[in-house]
């Protein structure tokens, strides 16, 4: 016969085992810092600032929406006033800032 017999042979010089998953662990170790961490953060920056809401703050809603916190009404909910005598109940977690207490107006007419 002109054609020998090729026979199957292990395969040398191949990346076998651990040293394959170091690039995908590389990446999400990358990953965890570029966005995980930092999401976290500002996740828990934000639940501490909507905690700590109380009434005289003045905040900003997700929606846009300028107001005045008038009352807390429980852990979920406050009351904001966006104009005099109008009053709206808003979920806390949908303030997306808090611009801080109003500085009393100064009546000096001189």
């Amino acid at each position: 016969m002109f054609i020998s017999e090729a026979y199957a042979q292990a395969a040398g010089g191949g990346i076998g085992g651990f040293e394959s998953f170091i690039p995908f662990i590389l990446i999400f170790v990358v990953f965890y810092f570029l966005l995980i961490r930092p999401q976290q953060k500002r996740a828990k920056e934000h639940k501490a600032m909507v905690e700590g809401l109380k009434r005289g703050d003045k905040v900003i809603t997700s929606g846009g929406i300028m107001a005045k916190v008038s009352k807390v009404i429980d852990e979920n909910e406050v009351e904001l006033e966006i104009a005099r005598d109008v009053k709206v109940k808003v979920v806390r977690s949908t303030i997306s800032q808090v611009m801080g207490k109003p500085e009393p107006a100064n009546d000096d007419k001189k």
